[in-house]
């Protein structure tokens, strides 16, 4: 007997009872099933309570309201789902530290508690022969089960599934499935993996009868002889029935094995299983008693040399880290929400997923089966915290984890080793490295060898099959693959050269935190020239912002801190190319552009069509091309392209009227390739590759000049200040250094490279330097005074000088503002000098005016766009003219930042102001920026809702902006992009149309 007070499994490193089931295939299988979603009974407690009577507490015994404590302690709560996203408890984010002390396998007694409790009724037409086994997806950490009131069993593993047979502790009608899950055990020293935690039932329970003779597990390998092009069927079952029909209907197969071993069968020739061709055949696997049905894919995935083969060609990964989670759902699944995103992902040109850092809810991997992606499928595991610790005590090296790391590796492969989306397994993240990870590997190897092994921590490559790292600088990438000039991964010669010699992938890279990443183009350009190198993951693809709301009822994402956690890694949580909300970001167009599977060259009056897909050809696109001149389309057509196979190209003449020079102030040449046909993720004439080129335009005709003038309309004060154009208030017009910083720029995941080059320093640039946001901040950049230094007449042009210079500072700006008269119109020219000694970058140089709120809710321009884009995030951004709310000109990040700059500005309209942008003697096009906040105020926020009312409309009129980089968890801005602080100007015109109605040419 157990006398009252024990707390169960704690404690110990043992990953669960003896009773759990086998680990084994999910399957559609016709045997009987019993879901037990739905309300539940729910109890929370703030530690494990002591009431265990021989193993079991009174709650389990079926009866809510018997134990000793009150009904009202009772509230009903659904399953699946987290109880700290309905109303008990609280989230709580951490990136790498543990919430709680590191002391394994010990956790603290304060220990959040749930008791689950759902009665149900036995159906009649439940079978009474076979067994009945009990199912749990996911609770997290640590879930303790019995039916009934009888112990059933308990387990770790949260995004892993667990079975147990429960057939002798059921009866016909009523019965009782008592849960006890609590927040922290020794499970989670293993799941430190850099997102909420998020305690609870948040993954289905089910019924499954198994019939007698049935088939408890099928393990199906489809390979395909990329030479011959015939398919290979082995098929592994378990079962005590005599023999197992395998029947593959679309290829005439149909046989009957002995299931004592594995049977091999040849289906002749087969359509290749590719992300680009997810090409899947029906499998029928059965016996007298149970169906199983399998939509199997037949490829060949293979490590030859230094090089990751799918079918014979080299794979390259245009990937994402995924997590699961949902603003409202956390970790909780739901269809509709994962085909948008998934969706979404292919619409970006996204072929590839790493399951960062756990196994998805298995329909997820059903839909990448039939969308088509390349999945690197990871294990739940991840001991970051003990990094904290200089990896004492980490248990990858302790041996008394042995056995929790090859139970989480084999209930990892044996529930997914079905799926043709599987292309690597990833023995889990940051988990630093140790005889158990290679004891993992081990045990993959002889289960399921067609599959190469992943794990980023295995530095010298003892243990796994291809090279992976996390935000390599580019100076990395080319001394891996090109002449060496580093070190691999500090590690000794024997082991660099082990690395050097497999496949080189990045498993984590463009750090999406905030407005970025930068430089994607740079990292596309290594995969496309190193044969060795097979492209990466971009960290990840959504923000793990929670909705919740204010105590007067505002609505916001909120990241750690929000919630009360004493330890917690703010809004390092936020980091996806799609917002909490599913918004995309203009950085995953940036991606797409770079990820396009076609890519066009123009020679003279060709246009070549290159495919640079790997799997399929161009069937099923069409090419148009389209002519727009000053922003505005004038022509367009279909190009006859004909089909082009992986890897080719095809060139075709361009039409006359695409070629033939136009008149105007500039032209561009815009060809798209698109869908020809509807697809499961996008409808037909999705945009797919977009390339747009600017061609000879002949000069306008010259109208009438207005002459020039003394500015007449305009209103100065007497230190030559703008004050109003054409009866338009200018509330203010000011030189400006200063952005809201990024969070690339306020943090320091690398060295900074405006101290040292990245040539120097292996990449690495200077890590003794702090963040950009901080030098900008102590340099006074956010807080400029101006001083009016001269006022004159040059002639018909008024002449205003002002010196721009930060409080206690001896540096700053000199600038010239020349006003001229033109007609109807108001000519500046904007000039700058640097002055005094300036050691660090700028964040912007530019004007900021600012406007009466009320001037304009819509704008229009002609220029880049439609989205933000910067000198090293310009991918996606074409010219043409575009109209949008003012609202939606910024891109509502989780904490405000620097958003909206749209480089090129040709023309802008706010409302009746126009503003012009001139490219000539010196002074390039203007970006501009237009918002309801200064960059002050948005730098002041923490949060969107924490932005004050505004009465303004803040316009930017930049010269230039410093570059975004990805220096939270990645390099620093690139040098070429940095803005260090020079001479600009620039040559804008001001005009006032009143009455102005939108352009039809806007898009």
């Amino acid at each position: 007997m157990t006398a009252p007070g024990a707390v169960g499994p704690l404690g110990t490193t043992d990953p669960g009872s003896r009773t759990r089931l086998a680990p084994r295939a999910r399957v559609r299988s016709d045997a009987r099933t019993l879901s037990l979603d739905g309300t539940w009974r729910f109890r929370l407690h703030d530690r494990v309570p002591r009431d265990e009577v021989d193993g079991v507490p009174p709650f389990a015994r079926g009866d809510a309201h018997a134990d000793a404590h009150a009904a009202s302690d009772w509230t009903d709560l659904p399953v699946p789902s987290h109880w700290a996203l309905h109303g008990h408890g609280s989230p709580w984010y951490t990136n790498i530290r543990y919430p709680f002390p590191v002391d394994p396998p010990h956790v603290p007694d304060a220990n959040p508690t749930g008791d689950h409790l759902r009665t149900f009724e036995l159906p009649e037409w439940w079978p009474v022969d076979g067994r009945t086994v009990l199912r749990l997806d996911g609770a997290e950490s640590l879930a303790r089960v019995w039916v009934n009131g009888a112990a059933v069993g308990w387990s770790t593993g949260s995004r892993l599934a667990v079975e147990y047979d429960v057939t002798d502790h059921l009866r016909p009608g009523t019965n009782t499935v008592a849960l006890r899950v609590v927040q922290w055990s020794q499970g989670s020293y293993l799941e430190d993996q850099d997102q909420w935690w998020l305690p609870g039932v948040f993954r289905s329970v089910t019924l499954e009868h198994r019939p007698l003779h049935g088939l408890d597990d099928v393990f199906v390998v489809a390979d395909r002889d990329p030479s011959t092009g015939r398919g290979t069927l082995v098929v592994e079952t378990a079962t005590t029935a005599p023999e197992v029909t395998v029947r593959l209907a679309e290829v005439g197969l149909e046989a009957r094995v002995d299931p004592a071993t594995p049977a091999r069968l040849d289906v002749g020739p087969v359509d290749p299983w590719s992300a680009e061709t997810p090409r899947l055949y029906d499998l029928v696997v059965a016996t007298r008693t149970e169906t199983v049905r399998l939509r199997v894919g037949f490829r060949r995935v293979e490590v030859v040399g230094d090089r990751l083969l799918a079918n014979g060609v080299p794979l390259v990964f245009h990937g994402v880290n995924r997590h699961e989670t949902h603003p409202d759902l956390g970790r909780v699944f739901d269809e509709a929400v994962v085909r948008a995103d998934l969706s979404l992902m292919k619409q970006h040109g996204v072929q590839a997923i790493r399951t960062a850092h756990q196994p998805p809810h298995p329909r997820f991997l059903e839909l990448a089966d039939e969308y088509g992606f390349w999945v690197v499928l990871e294990c739940d595991l991840e001991t970051h915290g003990f990094w904290e610790v200089d990896w004492v005590g980490n248990p990858s090296a302790d041996p008394a984890w042995r056995d929790a790391y090859l139970d989480r590796v084999r209930r990892t492969v044996e529930r997914d080793k079905n799926h043709p989306c599987v292309v690597m397994w990833s023995l889990g993240n940051e988990s630093g490295t140790g005889a158990n990870l290679a004891a993992m590997a081990e045990w993959i190897r002889r289960r399921d060898p067609s599959r190469p092994i992943h794990y980023e921590g295995d530095t010298e490559g003892a243990y796994t099959d291809v090279y992976s790292r996390m935000y390599p600088t580019l100076e990395e990438i080319d001394s891996v693959c090109g002449t060496v000039t580093m070190p691999v991964h500090e590690v000794g010669p024997a082991a660099g050269a082990r690395q050097r010699a497999k496949p080189f992938v990045l498993c984590e890279y463009g750090h999406a935190m905030g407005n970025g990443p930068g430089a994607l183009a740079d990292y596309q350009d290594r995969f496309d020239r190193w044969p060795r190198l097979h492209g990466g993951f971009v960290w990840e693809w959504r923000d793990h912002g929670i909705r919740t709301r204010t105590p007067d009822g505002v609505e916001y994402f909120g990241h750690g801190g929000d919630f009360g956690e004493p330890v917690h890694d703010g809004v390092f949580v936020m980091d996806g190319l799609v917002l909490s909300d599913g918004t995309a970001t203009p950085a995953l167009a940036d991606l797409a552009a770079l990820w396009a599977p076609v890519r066009f060259t123009r020679e003279g009056s060709s246009l070549t069509v290159r495919n640079v897909r790997r799997h399929a050809d161009t069937a099923d696109l069409a090419v148009h091309w389209e002519l727009a001149v000053d922003g505005r389309v004038v022509d367009g057509g279909t190009l006859d392209v004909p089909t082009v196979l992986p890897g080719h190209e095809a060139t075709v003449a361009l039409p006359s009227d695409a070629i033939a020079p136009r008149r105007g102030r500039e032209a561009h040449l815009t060809f798209r390739a698109v869908l020809r046909h509807d697809t499961v993720w996008a409808g037909r004439g999705h945009v797919l590759a977009r390339q747009q080129l600017a061609v000879a335009a002949l000069p306008p005709v010259a109208g009438p000049s207005g002459g020039s003038a003394r500015p007449v309309g305009a209103v100065f004060d007497d230190d030559g200040t703008l004050r109003a154009w054409s009866g338009i208030p200018i509330r203010a017009i000011e030189p400006e250094l200063w952005r809201a910083p990024t969070e690339n720029d306020r943090a320091a995941g690398q060295g900074s490279y405006e101290t040292t080059w990245p040539e120097l320093s292996a990449g690495r640039g200077d890590e003794s330097v702090p963040p950009s946001a901080d030098r900008w901040r102590e340099r006074g950049l956010d807080r400029l005074t101006h001083r009016v230094t001269a006022l004159e007449h040059d002639g018909d042009t008024l002449v205003q000088r002002v010196r721009s210079m930060p409080a206690g500072s001896g540096s700053g700006i000199d600038s010239e503002f020349r006003w001229t008269g033109d007609g109807d119109d108001l000519r500046l020219r904007w000039s700058v000098t640097p002055t005094g000694a300036w050691d660090c970058t700028w964040p912007r140089i530019g004007l900021h005016l600012e406007l009466d709120a009320d001037l304009a809710d819509r704008v229009s321009w002609w220029g880049t766009g439609p989205h933000e884009s910067y000198p090293d995030a310009r991918n996606g951004a074409v010219v043409g003219r575009f109209e949008r709310s003012v609202d939606d000109l910024v891109v509502r990040y989780a904490r405000p930042q620097e958003t909206g700059h749209r480089p090129g500005l040709r023309e802008l309209a706010v409302g009746p102001l126009v503003v012009v942008g001139h490219e000539r003697a010196g002074a390039d096009l203007p970006g501009f920026q237009l918002a309801r906040h200064s960059a002050q105020q948005w730098d002041a926020a923490e949060h969107p809702h924490e932005l004050p009312a505004s009465d303004r409309l803040h316009l930017y009129l930049d010269a230039a902006q410093h570059g975004l980089g990805s220096r939270a968890c990645g390099p620093d801005v690139l040098p070429r992009h940095a803005l260090w602080p020079r001479q600009v100007a620039l040559e804008l015109v001001l005009r006032a149309t009143p009455g102005r109605s939108p352009d039809p040419a806007l898009r």
